[in-house]
């Protein structure tokens, strides 16, 4: 455009355009990704070959009777070992038969979401057993309260986009029935997303199925539209069923649902210290779990959770913020891609014990690795820390400004007529000489970047008076102004006496209200 000439529609106009284009956002869910490919596709077949062979002549040990009594007649059979194998033809028809798409339902259908392709939304996930106290700096065991009090957490943050359980209700633990009783109402009462529950009992699936139709009014009605997806670890590596959470993952796929699994050999460990092994190992166990899924009910859905784990061979120990674990997170999901599977993977661990520096790049380094290879369910592990065994409230704030970040080097630089700029160049060039007045300045500032929440971008003099505050103490300070108003009431009165009345609830409703004394 030459210099002076005006643009139409006038400033008004200009106005609604910029407000339009703001909207947008800079990131969303759901953005593709796909462009970090570490397996070649030769790779890729020698794997698939490997793991084939494996299913069909190794087999997985120790089927439980649930499987067999739908696998035998699939056309699975049982080698000289009683090692259940599954031959090649057989799992090549049910790679196709997988679907490779499903509707992730919320409570609130506004927060509804699609797994599908590469396109990579992400997730709390863990399961830890302590919390990181922020002002003592030491683990104390986690309570169903932390649980609330994460989900109403996570259900802020804009960047978590599923919420799946960070920590166990450990004064619970030696009662699984209240525990999963009770897991289930924190997270319903907490939050409006779509959320996930990690249950070791098959019995427990319809209880549970029970509870969530009550919170409905309606028998049947969970089914429908079902909010919550229920995972666990039905392998035992190296290739064996785990009782337990094999029969859940049957019971979950004779009901049509969204079957989660995570597989999680650790390489050095129980795997292979080869990564190639490590992966061929991982597939085999995650694909005879696809298949028992869809030999019990054909098409049903299924995160397809390979979740390989790394050691520090010097000691044996989990290593869970390496560039081996990065790295193998991404061939895990280019590897899963590759066959159209929905795919779910684990990052954002680290072995710090804090959120600090060593947390900051372990976490960093695997989620983002984890994103651009086009992961659909990245459980970041927002605020996880001391090698899964601690969660920090903290964390969880830092590591949204992260994820949203990751989102943006995911979504990449656009490049069209208009983004290139050159009638824009030349106005700055003959005009004003710079950009920061310019229509297209003002038009991208929302679209084209992202603020984070808490990131510190102050100049030193201005950091310095307003206190020196690290962003670990800004993020405590975020936790508490988050916290101490925000209590959602997603269960009415009407649905929370049907659940209590049926079940032993201990969430009390004191604990659920502004004044409660925790923030």
């Amino acid at each position: 455009m030459a210099a002076g000439k005006r643009r139409g529609g006038g400033r008004a106009a200009r106005k609604a355009a910029r407000a339009d284009h703001s909207a947008l956002g800079a990131v969303r869910p759901g953005m593709p990704g796909g462009h970090y490919k570490p397996l070649s596709n030769r790779d890729i077949e020698r794997i698939h070959d490997a793991a084939l062979d494996i299913l069909e002549t190794t087999g997985i040990g120790d089927p439980i009777p649930e499987i067999l009594d739908y696998a035998l007649p699939g056309g699975c059979f049982l080698n000289d070992d009683s090692r259940l194998c599954f031959p090649r033809a057989l799992v090549e028809d049910l790679i196709d038969t997988c679907p490779g798409e499903y509707p992730l339902y919320a409570p609130d259908p506004e927060n509804d979401l699609v797994v599908r392709g590469e396109e990579v939304l992400f997730c709390t996930s863990g399961e830890a057993v302590t919390v990181l106290d922020f002002e003592t700096q030491s683990y104390r065991p986690t309570k169903l309260v932390d649980l609330y009090d994460a989900a109403r957490l996570g259900d802020q943050l804009e960047h978590i986009h599923n919420f799946g359980q960070p920590f166990i209700a450990a004064e619970y633990s030696q009662d699984l029935y209240v525990h999963d009783v009770n897991i289930a109402y924190a997270e319903l009462a907490g939050t409006n997303k779509s959320f996930a529950l990690g249950i070791a009992v098959v019995d427990h699936i319809d209880v549970l199925i029970d509870l969530f139709d009550a919170y409905l009014g309606e028998e049947g009605g969970f089914l429908k539209r079902p909010f919550c997806t229920f995972g666990g670890c039905p392998i035992v590596s190296p290739l064996r069923f785990g009782e337990e959470n094999a029969q859940v993952l049957v019971r979950v796929a004779e009901h049509g649902l969204v079957a989660d699994v995570a597989v999680a050999p650790q390489a050095g460990a129980t795997a292979p210290a080869a990564l190639a092994g490590a992966l061929v190992q991982c597939f085999a166990e995650t694909l005879a779990c696809m298949c028992v899924v869809n030999l019990v009910n054909p098409g049903t859905p299924i995160n397809f959770g390979m979740w390989p784990f790394i050691s520090d061979l010097r000691t044996g120990s989990f290593s869970g913020g390496s560039g081996e674990e990065a790295l193998i997170t991404a061939a895990t999901t280019q590897l899963c891609n590759h066959y159209g599977f929905t795919t779910s993977v684990g990052a954002g661990m680290t072995d710090s014990k804090t959120m600090d520096v060593q947390a900051g790049y372990e976490k960093a380094l695997t989620v983002a690795t984890a994103a651009l290879a086009g992961a659909n369910l990245v459980a970041a592990y927002p605020g996880i820390v001391g090698s899964l065994i601690g969660q920090s409230f903290e964390g969880m704030v830092i590591d949204n400004d992260m994820i949203g970040n990751i989102q943006r080097v995911v979504r990449g630089i656009e490049v069209t007529d208009e983004t290139l700029s050159v009638d824009v160049i030349n106005e700055a060039v003959h005009g004003a000489g710079h950009y920061l007045g310019n229509e297209q300045t003002l038009t991208l500032m929302q679209s084209e970047y992202l603020y984070p929440d808490i990131s510190d971008r102050l100049t030193p003099g201005a950091w310095e008076e307003m206190g020196r505050r690290t962003l670990y103490e800004q993020a405590h300070e975020k936790v508490r102004e988050m916290l101490t108003d925000y209590y959602p009431t997603y269960i009415d009165a009407a649905a929370d006496k049907r659940i209590r009345d049926k079940f032993p609830i201990k969430l009390k409703p004191e604990d659920m209200q502004a004044g409660n004394g925790r923030w």
